[in-house]
């Protein structure tokens, strides 16, 4: 893995003038760009590894307040804010406002709105308060962070280090021209192979389930059955491993965390109560602006809150613990899961249409911010430093917050440009379109048999490998090459391991972060180009 520097120094600051003057002009920037290729393609790019180019070519400028960004620590602040801002804009507010506006009902867009900022920024926290625990480790793999982390490393010190990411960036950007998930085959070499060899198969089962089975089992709702049982069962190993925990820290009287985190599971745990309360409170605002007690008995707004806040987070489990192992999360099936859930519930159209932007506010910024908090912890030394880790998360939390300000302000100022001109995320007419059209009894019954295969494949790997979310995330994704380019990375891997030694890892993994920054290079422009021509 990564060598981290473990250092003294102090942490720049997120509000100093130098970061926060160039983070507000990416923001801006990132929010545009995302808004723009998510409408017109359906997806959003990556546009961290971009932040950490624009960073390094100030750097190299003249001058005194240019030579500021010399510091990986600031180039590190400046990535954080334009990734968060791009996936704030595009997938935490505009894709949630647009599932009312299609349904029919304009008049729910701006609750939505206050709605969605809310959960966004309670996604942001959450994690903040989570990272680098025994649920979401620092140590794990989140690859796009060490990506972005390399990059940095990369540009600072030059070497075999940067020409080893140079050449494995170029590979990647070839790959990606010629269709093959070249991030999908650096994911290989950095994650945990159990979980990546679920997630590969899981891939190559949706993409050849007709060949295989003559049907289409994501029409039969099969993955969103696995993916509830195995985030059911994924929900109650984390409140474990958290009670487990805080008995372990009563009988020995040691409240600190655990040598190799710096958050306890006393802090997890109070992290998660807070979070928890937090929705409530932001899913009865939301429904008090939406109006949903005109429609429901008071007893039924309750219980559509508390399922709302429940959501969120067993969503923020699913998103977080696909984004840490396999740098892939299937944002859009998860909410659609609760959204046929709560239709089974017998919630009204309106609160199922706030239901499903409530839930999608807020999975995409919590693997965002897992991907910033991983690369500023390989950066600041990998925990060796406490103090400094702590304080550099913290200004990273910051400087995040303001990316996400700045997307809500320019979604606020441009959702009805987008609207009005029938661009949409594609994903929100599926929503809506589900909405129309009810559940019937069939897909339920699916959901309930197919939850049970996956509760158990998740029991049987533990929380550790999470085997159960790695298949069921991969059958969400319908990628068969992107499930034989993680096969192949791992078997890859292994043979390198093998006849190469340990000493071989280092260099792989930097390989692989360059495969990942190709890839999300060659995305980034390539979207752009669409998105401009199209």
């Amino acid at each position: 893995m990564i060598e981290g520097k473990a250092t003294v120094e102090k942490h720049p600051r997120a509000f100093e003038p130098a970061v926060l003057i160039l983070n507000i002009i990416l923001s801006v920037l990132g929010s545009i760009i995302g808004l723009q290729i998510l409408t017109t393609l359906g997806v959003t790019p990556n546009t961290a590894i971009i932040g950490v180019l624009v960073a390094l070519a100030l750097s190299r400028i003249p001058g005194g307040w240019m030579a500021k960004y010399r510091s990986i620590h600031r180039q590190n602040l400046v990535q954080s804010t334009i990734s968060g801002a791009t996936f704030g804009a595009a997938n935490s507010l505009l894709l949630p406002i647009g599932i009312p506006y299609l349904f029919g009902r304009p008049d729910l867009v701006v609750p939505m709105l206050i709605g969605a900022t809310m959960g966004m920024f309670i996604d942001w926290a959450m994690l903040y308060w989570f990272f680098d625990s025994r649920i979401f480790p620092g140590q794990a793999a989140w690859p796009p962070g060490v990506a972005a982390a390399e990059a940095i490393y990369a540009g600072d010190e030059g070497g075999k280090r940067a020409w080893l990411l140079v050449w494995g960036t170029i590979i990647g950007i070839i790959g990606s021209y010629f269709k093959v998930s070249m991030s999908a085959f650096g994911v290989a070499f950095i994650g945990n192979v159990w979980a990546l060899t679920m997630f590969g198969l899981g891939l190559l089962l949706r993409g050849y389930s007709v060949k295989l089975f003559g049907f289409d089992i994501d029409k039969l709702y099969i993955p969103h059955g696995m993916m509830i049982g195995a985030g059911l069962v994924a929900g109650i190993q984390i409140l474990l491993i958290l009670l487990k925990g805080r008995k372990e820290t009563t009988a020995s009287g040691d409240a600190p965390a655990a040598a190799n985190y710096t958050r306890s599971e006393k802090q997890v745990a109070k992290g998660l109560a807070r979070g928890f309360g937090l929705y409530i409170v932001a899913a009865l605002v939301l429904a008090m602006l939406g109006g949903l007690y005109t429609s429901m008995p008071a007893w039924q707004l309750l219980f559509w809150a508390v399922f709302a806040a429940v959501s969120c987070i067993l969503a923020e489990f699913i998103v977080g613990l696909s984004a840490m192992h396999a740098g892939w999360f299937p944002a859009f099936a998860t909410a659609l899961i609760f959204l046929v859930i709560g239709m089974a519930l017998g919630f009204p159209a309106p609160a199922l249409a706030l239901l499903v932007g409530f839930v999608a506010s807020g999975g995409p910024a919590f693997a965002d911010a897992g991907y910033d908090f991983k690369a500023g912890w390989i950066l600041r030394g990998e925990g060796r430093d406490r103090g400094f880790e702590l304080d550099g998360r913290w200004q990273q939390f910051l400087a995040g917050a303001s990316g996400l300000v700045v997307a809500w302000a320019m979604v606020t100022l441009t959702h009805g440009i987008y609207f009005r001109q029938g661009l949409f995320p594609p994903v929100d007419k599926v929503y809506a379109a589900t909405i129309k059209a009810g559940v019937d009894a069939a897909i339920i019954k699916n959901l309930v048999l197919w939850a049970i295969p996956g509760a158990l494949i998740q029991a049987l790997g533990g929380s550790e490998k999470q085997l159960g979310i790695m298949l069921a995330t991969g059958l969400l994704i319908l990628n068969p090459l992107a499930g034989y380019a993680v096969l192949a990375g791992i078997l890859i891997r292994t043979l390198v391991l093998k006849f190469k030694g340990r000493e071989a890892e280092t260099p792989m993994t930097i390989l692989a972060a360059g495969f990942i920054a190709g890839d999300a290079l060659y995305g980034f422009f390539n979207s752009v180009y669409k998105a401009r021509w199209r």
